[in-house]
């Protein structure tokens, strides 16, 4: 895979990223890009922090919070951007982010995936793992303009190389596999409970006080006052 991240970047900006490395660090995250523009006479400094590979979820309001907060004491005390004047921008990684670091990928466990392979190919799958000598995909043909796959379309777990890898791309779902049952196991635990009828207990908690039946007492009308259940005629 090509070198990628703030290594591929400028000098300075490998510089800045040398110093903000280990302020997220310091909040248990990693730093995933730095990017630094020119606007005016200030810079733009872009900077992405990500959870560790090992770690699953995403970065949530607080960390990214927190990382800003590292990151802008690190600049100011450090004189690394000089006596230029910046604005500073911390952001998380989104689902468009390419997917071209061993850490990228094995953040992407779980996701339907699309694969770029050096020879040209294209591959959709699961990622299954994430090792030493590239990635376990289980690859799902998909149609071609309309048209089925192919029988000999690639298909189940295949070991992608990490030399054979260019890049790939998270893909949106709308349901991620075990989220159906889930809900349906919400919807039957919502169906198990019957729902009581508001007027049960009424006549049980309206006895008269001779404790004669409730269609010989009184009943309690929308305004608080009592009215007498009609009675039979003899």
């Amino acid at each position: 895979m090509p070198p990628s991240g703030p290594s591929a970047k400028p000098p300075l900006t490998q510089e800045v990223a040398g110093v903000l490395s280990v302020a997220v660090a310091g909040v248990g995250l990693v730093l995933d890009d730095v990017e630094i523009t020119t606007a005016g006479r200030r810079r733009i400094v872009r900077v992405v922090v990500d959870l560790p590979e090992d770690r699953a979820g995403e970065v949530d309001l607080d960390a990214v919070a927190a990382a800003s907060t590292a990151v802008s004491e690190a600049l100011d005390s450090s004189d690394v951007l000089g006596a230029t004047p910046y604005v500073l921008e911390v952001t998380s990684p989104g689902v468009e982010r390419p997917l071209v670091e061993r850490r990228h990928w094995s953040r992407a466990r779980g996701r339907l995936v699309r694969a770029v392979l050096a020879d040209g190919r294209v591959l959709v799958g699961r990622v299954l793992d994430v090792g030493d000598d590239g990635v376990v995909l289980d690859v799902q043909p998909q149609s071609v303009k309309g048209r089925p796959p192919s029988k000999s379309a690639p298909r189940g777990e295949h070991l992608l190389a990490w030399a054979d890898l260019v890049r790939g791309e998270v893909q949106v779902e709308f349901s991620r596999p075990g989220e159906d049952d889930l809900d349906e196991d919400l919807d039957d635990d919502l169906d198990d409970g019957s729902e009581e009828d508001p007027e049960d207990g009424w006549d049980d908690a309206w006895d008269d006080e001779d404790g004669a039946d409730d269609d010989e007492g009184a009943r309690p009308t929308a305004d608080g006052e009592t009215a007498a259940a009609p009675r039979e005629e003899d």
